[in-house]
């Protein structure tokens, strides 16, 4: 109540060109630029990994299904249908994008234990972030690696699940 009697006189008074706000509501007004700064550069690296891992995931998807042709022909040939194989290498492919998020999630857990440090170059004055992690955090991250295993597997499997019994047997 102090704090509000307090503002209303000195943003009152015309000969002051002064703002008055809590401690935490200035350094937080401070550090905006660099946060922005921060998230748009997290974000666009973000972008740039993952494209490279779903290339990854999706050379790797492609060098599963020409090493097993026989074993795709021999399955065609038993009668196993096409969405068969395809939900077989798909599921193989989120499995593999499981693995990859929960093995991102296990090193970006030691992140909380460390402080950054920055300076702000408008005031000139040090701001320190830690990174946190949640479960809804873990979940988002969980959910997008999930999305990259199956973006990286999804051309793959189509490629598994239309090989023709003939083709795939004579292949191998």
């Amino acid at each position: 109540m102090a704090l509000f009697r307090a503002k209303a006189r000195i943003e009152s008074d015309p000969r002051l060109t002064l703002e008055a706000k809590r401690e935490t509501t200035y350094y937080k007004d401070q550090s905006e630029m660099m946060a922005r700064f921060l998230r748009i550069l997290g974000f666009s690296l973000t972008i740039v990994f993952s494209i490279g891992a779903v290339v990854g995931g999706m050379i790797t998807m492609y060098a599963s299904v020409a090493n097993r042709t026989r074993e795709i022909g021999t399955l065609r040939a038993l009668g196993f249908r096409r969405t068969r194989i395809l939900a077989a290498f798909l599921a193989e492919s989120l499995f593999l994008g499981f693995l990859g998020g929960t093995a991102g999630l296990f090193f970006a857990s030691f992140l909380q234990f460390f402080t950054v440090s920055t300076t702000n170059f408008q005031t000139f004055s040090e701001l320190a972030f830690s990174f946190s992690l949640d479960a809804l955090i873990a979940l988002k991250a969980m959910a997008f690696a999930l999305a990259m295993g199956f973006a990286g597997g999804i051309l793959p499997s189509l490629r598994a699940s239309g090989m023709e019994i003939v083709d795939a047997l004579r292949e191998a």
